[in-house]
C-alpha cells in the first residue's frame, strides 16, 4: 500500500532520484530523462535503524510495480528452506525470488523470461542427485518451479525431468577424470534444453560460454559452473557471481530484443540491508562489470546501516537534499566508486507536523507535542511516525474501532475515556498502544520502536548499561549488576560494539548516547518489571552508579553522584551542593553543574496524567511542610541561607523539567527560570554578566527546541569536559 513519506521528496519527486534513474515518474509513470543514461550508478540508502530505508524501497516497489519490472528482497531475511539441498546458499535463494518478482506483468510488454539463470539455478541445484534418491531432486525443481516457469509455462513441467535425467546419468559411461556433479549437470542441462526450451531459447545456453574454462562452449560452462559450485570456497563464489550476471543477461536481453520499444524505462532491483554479505554478493558482480564498461541499464537502489562499510569506501557520498534535482556523481576508477551513496536525513520540525496533522486533523493535541517528537526522536522516521499514530488515535473521536459519536467527527468532540489534550506529552506517548495491522493485536509504542531499533538484541542487558555515562562507568555496573553475564565488565564492551556496528553512537557523555534509545531503554528499565511504587530494578541500578560516584568509589565525582540521586528522586543534597558552590569565582562551571544535575531522567507513573509534579515546585507552589527537612535541606539554616536554598530548588525543578525530553516546555516555568538566575546574578560577587547571560539564553535555547547552551549564549553544549571533582567519563 502507498505510504505517507515526510521528507522525502528528493527521492520521489516528479524529477527526483528515482525518476531519473528509472526513467519515469513514481506517481503518473511519464518519461523522464536519465541523469546518467549510457552508465547508471548503484544507488545505496544509508543511515540507522528507524531512518526509513525499508519505507523507501517498499514505496518504490509500491510506485513502479505496475509500469517496470521490479523486484524486492531483504537480504537479512533470506532463509533456507525446511531441509535444503546442497544447491542452496543464499545467493541461488535470492536469485529465483528476484526473478519470480521482476517476470510479473507491467503495462504494455510482455513478462520478462529468465532462460539463462534457470539454467544455471538447475545446473548447480543437480549436485547432488543421485538414481538411487529421486527425492531431493523433485524438491529442488519444485523450490525452482517459479522461476521455470519463466521458460517453460507447462506448470509441472519441470517434475518429469527427474527421471529423464537421472535415466540419461545412468546410461552414460563413468569417466573418472570428470567430476561427479559436472556429469550430473550435463545430464541435467541435455533434458532441460531438450523439454523445456524452444529452439530460440536453447541460445541462451551460449552464454554460459564466457565461463573459465570453457572455451566458448556454454555446456561445459554450465558444467563447470556445477563443479565450481560444489567445490565451495573461491570456486563457489565465482559461480554464485556469475549466476548474479545471468540474471542481469536475462534483463538486458528483455531490454535489449526486438521488443525494446515496448518497454519504458529501467527495470528495478531492490535490496534491502546490502551491507550484509549477501547484499554485497548480489551488488559487488553488478558493480565490477559496470566498471569494465560493460553496461546494463537497470536500476539498483539498496540500503546499508553502515555508513562506514568497506563497501562503500570510494562511493560518491550525497546527503538526501543534495540529490533532489541532480546526483553530480561521476564514476571513478575504483570499482566501488559505481555507488552513489544518499544519506538519509532526519525529518524536520514541519515534517513532524504534518505527520501529527495527519493522524490529528483537528488539532486537539497540545500546540507543541510536534516539536516535543521531533527533539525526542531527533527526526527518526520511525519514532515519528509510531508517536503521530499514538496521539492521533488517543485523541481521535471513535479511533481504535470504537464507534462515532454523532458529531464527532465534525466537532473534535473526545470519546469517553480519552486522555485530556493537555496530558499528552512524548513521555506520556510511550505508554500508549497502537494498532499496526488488523492481523495483529495492538503494541505499546515503547516495546515497539525497541523492538524495531534494536532487533534480537539482549534489552535486559542493555536497559541497565543505558543508565551509564560513559565506558568506565558502564563496565562496572556490568559487573555489579549483570554479574552472571559479565565478571570483568566485558559484556558492556561487546554492547559497545554491537550498537556501533548498528550505527548507535556511543560517547563519553552518555554510554547509550542517542536520547530516543536511550530514553526507551530507561524506560523499560523503570516499569519492566510492573513493580510501582518500588521500582526494584531502576533503584538498583541507580543506586549502583551513585555509590560508585560517591567518595571511595571507583569513579568518584560529585555531580555525577548527585545526578543520580536526582534520578531516585531525592533533590536535598543537591540543591545544598548548588547552594554551598554558589559562591565560588567560575560560576560557569557552576551554571554547567546544574544542567548536568538536572538532565537527569524523571519518569512518570505508568498512565501518569495529572500536571508534573516538578512544576509546583518550580513555580513555588508546593505545599508548605510538605516534605521533611532532609529533603528541602534547610534545617539549621540562616535566614538568607534558607532564602537561598529555596530559589535553588525552584530553580534546579525549573532546569529539570524544561530539560526533559519526555516533557514540554512550560512557558511559565521557563519566565520563572529567567526571573530566579537574575536573582541570583544580583547575589553572586563575580559573576554577575554569566548568570544574567543564563537568564536571557537559556529561556531562547529551550524555545528554540536546543539543549541549553554552556557557556549561556554559546550555542553548544560543552559536553565530555571535566566537572568540578569529576572526569568526563567518571
Amino acid at each position: 500500500m502507498e505510504r505517507d513519506l515526510y521528507g522525502r521528496e528528493a527521492i520521489f519527486g516528479d524529477d527526483g532520484l528515482a525518476a531519473r534513474l528509472t526513467g519515469l515518474t513514481p506517481y503518473g509513470s511519464a518519461r523522464v530523462a536519465y541523469e546518467h543514461r549510457d552508465d547508471p550508478p548503484v544507488a545505496v540508502l544509508t543511515g540507522g535503524r528507524g531512518m526509513g530505508k525499508t519505507a523507501v524501497l517498499k514505496q518504490l516497489r509500491h510506485l513502479y510495480r505496475e509500469i517496470t519490472p521490479v523486484a524486492l528482497v531483504d537480504c537479512e531475511a533470506v532463509v533456507p528452506p525446511a531441509d535444503p539441498g546442497p544447491g542452496w546458499t543464499p545467493v541461488t535463494g535470492a536469485l529465483p525470488e528476484l526473478a519470480t518478482q521482476l517476470t510479473a506483468k507491467v503495462h504494455a510488454a510482455r513478462p520478462v523470461p529468465f532462460p539463462r539463470l534457470s539454467l544455471g539455478l538447475v545446473a548447480v541445484a543437480s549436485i547432488s542427485w543421485t538414481r538411487e534418491d529421486e527425492t531431493q531432486a523433485q524438491r529442488d525443481l519444485q523450490s525452482l518451479g517459479p522461476v521455470l516457469a519463466t521458460v517453460d509455462t507447462r506448470g509441472d513441467a519441470a517434475t518429469g525431468w527427474v527421471t529423464k535425467v537421472l535415466t540419461k546419468l545412468a546410461a552414460s559411461a563413468f569417466d573418472s577424470v570428470v567430476p561427479l556433479a559436472g556429469m550430473v549437470a550435463e545430464a541435467t542441462i541435455e533434458t532441460v534444453l531438450e523439454e523445456s526450451f524452444s529452439r530460440f531459447q536453447r541460445r541462451a545456453a551460449d552464454w554460459y560460454g564466457s565461463y573459465p574454462h570453457a572455451g566458448g562452449n556454454g555446456r561445459i560452462g554450465l558444467r563447470q559452473l556445477a563443479v565450481d559450485f560444489e567445490r565451495g570456497g573461491d570456486p563457489r563464489r565465482r559461480a554464485e557471481d556469475h549466476l548474479v550476471l545471468a540474471l542481469v543477461a536475462d534483463l538486458v536481453r528483455a531490454y535489449g530484443g526486438l521488443a525494446r520499444g515496448a518497454r519504458r524505462g529501467r527495470p528495478v532491483l531492490l535490496l534491502d540491508n546490502a551491507h550484509t554479505l549477501l547484499g554485497r554478493q548480489l551488488v559487488e558482480p553488478v558493480l565490477r562489470q559496470r566498471a569494465t564498461g560493460v553496461r546494463d541499464q537497470i536500476a539498483v537502489f539498496a540500503s546499508s546501516r553502515a555508513r562506514g562499510h568497506v563497501g562503500l569506501s570510494h562511493a560518491v557520498r550525497r546527503r538526501l537534499p543534495e540529490v533532489a534535482h541532480g546526483s553530480h556523481w561521476v564514476r571513478g576508477s575504483e570499482v566501488t566508486s559505481g555507488i552513489l551513496a544518499v544519506e538519509l536525513t532526519a525529518l524536520s520540525p514541519a515534517h513532524v507536523q504534518a505527520a501529527f496533522d495527519r493522524h490529528d486533523p483537528v488539532g486537539r493535541a497540545p500546540a507543541g507535542l510536534a516539536r516535543g517528537v521531533h527533539r525526542l526522536t531527533g527526526g527518526r522516521p520511525l519514532g515519528v511516525a509510531l508517536l503521530a499514530q499514538a496521539a492521533g488515535e488517543a485523541l481521535l473521536p471513535g479511533a481504535a474501532g470504537e464507534a462515532l459519536l454523532p458529531g464527532a467527527a465534525q466537532s473534535g468532540a473526545p470519546r469517553p475515556g480519552a486522555p485530556a489534550p493537555e496530558s499528552l506529552v512524548p513521555g506520556a506517548l510511550l505508554d500508549r498502544t497502537v494498532e499496526l495491522r488488523e492481523d495483529r493485536a495492538p503494541v505499546r509504542v515503547a516495546d515497539e520502536l525497541l523492538a524495531r531499533l534494536l532487533p534480537g538484541q539482549q534489552l535486559d542487558v542493555l536497559s541497565v548499561l543505558a543508565a551509564a555515562h560513559g565506558e568506565d562507568s558502564a563496565r562496572l555496573l556490568a559487573t555489579a549488576r549483570l554479574r552472571g553475564r559479565s565478571l570483568d565488565g566485558d559484556v558492556a564492551l561487546r554492547v559497545r560494539d554491537v550498537l556501533r556496528a548498528q550505527d548507535w553512537p556511543v560517547g563519553p557523555e552518555y554510554f547509550v548516547a542517542d536520547p530516543l534509545l536511550r530514553s526507551l531503554l530507561l524506560h523499560r528499565l523503570r516499569f519492566q518489571d510492573n513493580d510501582h511504587p518500588d521500582y526494584a530494578a531502576w533503584r538498583a541500578v541507580h543506586g549502583t552508579l551513585r555509590a560508585e560516584y560517591a567518595p571511595g568509589g571507583h569513579c568518584r565525582s560529585v555531580p555525577h553522584q548527585l545526578h543520580q540521586e536526582l534520578v531516585l528522586g531525592s533533590t536535598g543534597n543537591c540543591v545544598t551542593h548548588l547552594r554551598e558552590r554558589f559562591t565560588e569565582r567560575n560560576v560557569t562551571a557552576w551554571l554547567d553543574s546544574l544542567r548536568f544535575i538536572a538532565s537527569a531522567p524523571y519518569p512518570h507513573p505508568p498512565g501518569h496524567a495529572g500536571p508534573d509534579p516538578r512544576r509546583a515546585v518550580a513555580l513555588g507552589r508546593e505545599e508548605s511542610g510538605s516534605l521533611p527537612d532532609e529533603e528541602t535541606g534547610l534545617q539549621g539554616l540562616g535566614e538568607q541561607a534558607v532564602e537561598l536554598q529555596l530559589r535553588l530548588r525552584r530553580l534546579l525543578h525549573a532546569v529539570w523539567l524544561l530539560s526533559d525530553p519526555l516533557a514540554l516546555p512550560d512557558e511559565e516555568v521557563i519566565d520563572k527560570m529567567a526571573h530566579e538566575l537574575r536573582q541570583l546574578s544580583g547575589r553572586h560577587p563575580t559573576g554577575n554578566s554569566v548568570l544574567w547571560d543564563a537568564a536571557t539564553h537559556w529561556p531562547r535555547d529551550i524555545r528554540a527546541w536546543h539543549p541549553l547552551s554552556m557557556p549561556p549564549g554559546t550555542g553548544g553544549s560543552r559536553d565530555g569536559q571535566r566537572r568540578g571533582d569529576g572526569g568526563s567519563d567518571a
